[in-house]
């Protein structure tokens, strides 16, 4: 029989399955508590140089939507839908790489278990 086969892991220790368990599990806690934050830290968009503020959550939630009055005054429906999609999507990328920044670690440390991340 050729040396290894048929032990689990082709022939590689297995380590303390019992501590890699509670560091999987001690992770878990970190990572949502990490999400926790992010559900809370806000970001801002603002466009329409300064007349529209959109304020998203870490975890991409639109929290609020603020739009100066006077730019009303002289917008039509057109653009102010252009200006919201793009304060927006902008929001939504400071929300997402917010996030990115906060939960590398976490995904970085899961790779290196070997699961794909």
């Amino acid at each position: 029989m050729a040396k290894g086969y048929g032990k689990m892991g082709g022939g590689r220790p297995m380590g303390n399955p019992g501590a890699m368990r509670q560091q999987l599990l001690d992770m878990q806690k970190k990572i949502e508590e990490e999400q926790t934050k992010l559900a809370d830290a806000l970001v801002t968009a603002t466009v329409g140089g300064g007349a529209v503020k959109i304020t998203m959550t870490g975890d991409q939630v639109c929290k609020s939507i603020s739009i100066d009055p006077d730019f009303l005054k002289d917008t039509d429906a057109e653009m102010l839908q252009d200006i919201l999609l793009s304060g927006i999507n902008m929001a939504l990328d400071q929300s997402r790489k917010l996030q990115e920044e906060k939960m590398s670690p976490f995904t970085g440390g899961l790779s290196g278990l070997g699961l794909g991340f």
